[in-house]
């Protein structure tokens, strides 16, 4: 079973929506995915929910395009969270044809944490998105175990959890730990290579993860052993940003080269 490929948003994250179409055709990609909301303040992001004309625009695209929205960006989870001001996107989400909205876990009381995302779950349902928890070593949700544990006080179609080949790498996440996520939990993955040794701080996790990711089969990542561990045909979204090799490279050598080492990578689980 082929996994359908996906450009992720962070991979070119400079790119506009129907430009990030374009470039998506011309190299081969599945499905692309969209940040409408910036992962920090200040950081790009695309609001589509608060502009109409851009969002009609992009729709009418993605009807004559082989290319698909898969999962947009990003919701965080922190002290405060309510889920009715994420309708909007959510909204615009499903006019986008989008399966899964990312979502990030920042608040350090997890009873609460967990109470959010299982409302956040309920609303997700409604528009027929999952809601991606990714477990990032730097938050709230730092491990596999963590997310899994969060995932399962909810109820409903929308519980997933987001495995990004990195932050297995960085984590205390180990193969077995990928094994035992429900398979019904899984609707993608986030691939990418990743240099050695791990970084030491937070702030160096975060710079790599956001600018520093590497080329499948280049780095220190057991990429093989974590997608051996994946259920065969996951969609995969490579997320890859690193802009010193982007410029180098230029747009059309570098996503050919990202998109056909992910290809290569994975070929073999594809077969098992």
């Amino acid at each position: 079973m082929t996994a359908p490929l996906g450009l992720a948003a962070l991979t070119v994250l400079d790119t506009p929506p129907l430009q990030h179409i374009e470039l998506a055709e011309r190299h081969g990609f599945d499905t692309i995915g969209l940040r409408l909301l910036p992962a920090a303040p200040g950081t790009t992001a695309y609001p589509l929910h608060e502009n109409p004309g851009a969002l009609d625009e992009l729709v009418h695209r993605l009807a004559d395009s082989p290319v698909a929205v898969f999962d947009i960006e990003i919701i965080r989870i922190s002290e405060g969270f309510d889920t009715s001001t994420y309708r909007p996107l959510l909204e615009t989400g499903a006019r986008l044809g989008a399966r899964a909205v990312l979502v990030g876990g920042d608040d350090p009381d997890r009873a609460r944490l967990t109470e959010s995302y299982a409302r956040l779950a309920e609303v997700c349902a409604e528009y027929g998105i999952v809601a991606s928890l990714e477990f990032m070593p730097w938050t709230a949700v730092p491990d596999a175990r963590t997310a899994v544990d969060i995932v399962s006080q909810a109820d409903g179609p929308a519980r997933s959890v987001l495995v990004d080949a990195l932050h297995v790498d960085r984590s205390s996440t180990t193969v077995e730990d990928l094994a035992e996520i429900p398979r019904e939990w899984l609707h993608y993955a986030q691939m990418c290579d990743g240099s050695h040794p791990v970084p030491k701080t937070d702030a160096e996790l975060i710079r790599h993860a956001r600018e520093e990711r590497l080329v499948p089969g280049t780095g220190g990542i057991d990429l093989r052993g974590i997608w051996s561990a994946l259920p065969q045909g996951l969609p995969v979204s490579i997320e890859l940003p690193n802009e010193p090799l982007r410029r180098a490279m230029g747009d059309d050598a570098w996503l050919d080269r990202i998109i056909s080492a992910t290809r290569k990578m994975i070929a073999p689980m594809q077969t098992v």
